[in-house]
């Protein structure tokens, strides 16, 4: 899929997400913008949510003199969880998306689901909604290391949730999954990606643990102990790659793995420059060469669910060279690497005189590599393992 910018746009692909902030409990690694919630806080934020999607579609529009000027291909619902939302509160949502927005028969439509919530009466709704896609949030097989991360789940409970998904008829399932947990040796992650393996999802993203500041895991000094060290993290990430290409699962972006055609279209939009709609508390958007996000204070959003992208928190106007960066970083995540011919055709430049001097740099050390006779560039297996570093190489 090739990128998309503003200044050469002759496709009209939309992507939207939908934020729901609500948890069950915070989990001790999360810096994500989630918290507890009653039946009331949810049904009210629905409602509210509800006469966002209602206002910014009737706006644009307006703008666009035609709503079919954008066709959505992916809509992703994400949080928090979810799944702690009815089956006619989903409805709802999806049903006013519909109405406002020009959707494609073949859209690939995505919610998160954490094991523990889902229930056979929701996850049938769920279908009949229009969610043909689910994620959901194992990370881990090994219960004490469930208890430790603060899930509520076992790795029983996931199995009954996993199971009832299939029932329903999901065809479609992502399991994420997460390496590096404290305490976590080579031997417990193996039985995860064993057990999981046996399942045969569709899509599995498998992360390194992050300690992010805030969360009561970066507070921790004996956390910080028992945190595995940088060789046995990579370990556990050569052991991944390794296991679930055996199984017949693409590396198609660096911590992102698929059967064959089921790649996750929604995050290969982001990394590949396709505009995308943020709904919700907090949620980002990236639209006609603008970079915004609402606001973050749900009390705030509350009282006034639908703000002019103008007047948006951290409105930004994109410049060409933001573009550019963001073409090359975000590009060089995707295993099938960037497109010279798009790099030309998007900025009217030659990637080698903008970079070249980075690119022959990493190069000769083997970190980036040519391929298809030299129109994609793409980061070699070891360049993967120090992507940040490089990326930072392609900041203008």
């Amino acid at each position: 899929m090739g990128a998309m910018c503003e200044i050469c746009e002759n496709r009209k692909d939309l992507e939207l997400y939908i934020h729901i902030p609500f948890c069950i409990k915070k989990c001790n690694y999360c810096d994500f913008l989630s918290f507890p919630s009653s039946a009331e806080d949810r049904e009210e934020y629905v409602r509210c949510l509800v006469k966002e999607i209602e206002k910014t579609g009737i706006v644009l529009n307006d703008i666009l003199n035609n709503k079919d000027t954008y066709q959505v291909r992916s809509i992703f619902i994400g949080g928090g969880t979810p799944s702690l939302l009815s089956g006619n509160q989903i409805k709802n949502i999806m049903q006013v998306v519909q109405k406002y927005f020009l959707i494609k028969e073949e859209a690939e439509i995505t919610m998160e689901a954490n094991p523990g919530t889902l229930t056979k009466k929701n996850l049938s709704a769920y279908k009949d909604a229009g969610i043909n896609r689910l994620s959901m949030g194992l990370q881990s097989a090994d219960n004490s290391c469930l208890y430790l991360l603060g899930r509520i789940h076992t790795w029983e409970e996931f199995l009954k949730n996993y199971e009832l998904a299939r029932k329903a008829g999901f065809e479609n399932i992502n399991i994420d999954l997460m390496s590096g947990l404290p305490g976590q040796t080579m031997s417990i992650y193996k039985k995860t990606l064993e057990k999981v393996m046996a399942l045969r999802p569709e899509h599995i993203s498998a992360y390194s643990l992050i300690l992010e500041e805030g969360t009561p895991f970066y507070e921790s000094e004996e956390i910080h102990k028992k945190i595995p060290n940088e060789e046995a993290d990579r370990e556990m990430y050569q052991f991944t790659k390794e296991i679930l290409a055996e199984n017949g699962y693409d590396r198609y972006e660096i911590s992102n793995y698929a059967l064959k055609g089921k790649e996750c279209i929604h995050n290969l939009g982001y990394w590949s420059g396709v505009p995308y709609i943020g709904f919700g508390l907090g949620a980002s958007s990236y639209f006609e060469g603008t970079r915004f996000s609402n606001e973050r204070n749900l009390e705030h959003y509350k009282k006034e669910p639908y703000v002019p992208f103008m007047m948006r928190e951290d409105y930004t106007v994109l410049s060409q060279k933001d573009k550019i960066e963001e073409f090359m970083f975000l590009g060089l995540r995707k295993r099938a690497g960037i497109s010279k011919k798009e790099f030309r055709e998007c900025f009217h430049k030659n990637i080698m005189d903008v970079y070249g001097e980075v690119i022959s740099k990493y190069e000769k050390i083997d970190l980036l590599e040519w391929i298809k006779n030299g129109e994609m560039l793409r980061l070699t297996d070891a360049g993967i393992d120090v992507s940040d570093y490089i990326f930072c190489d392609f900041m203008l």
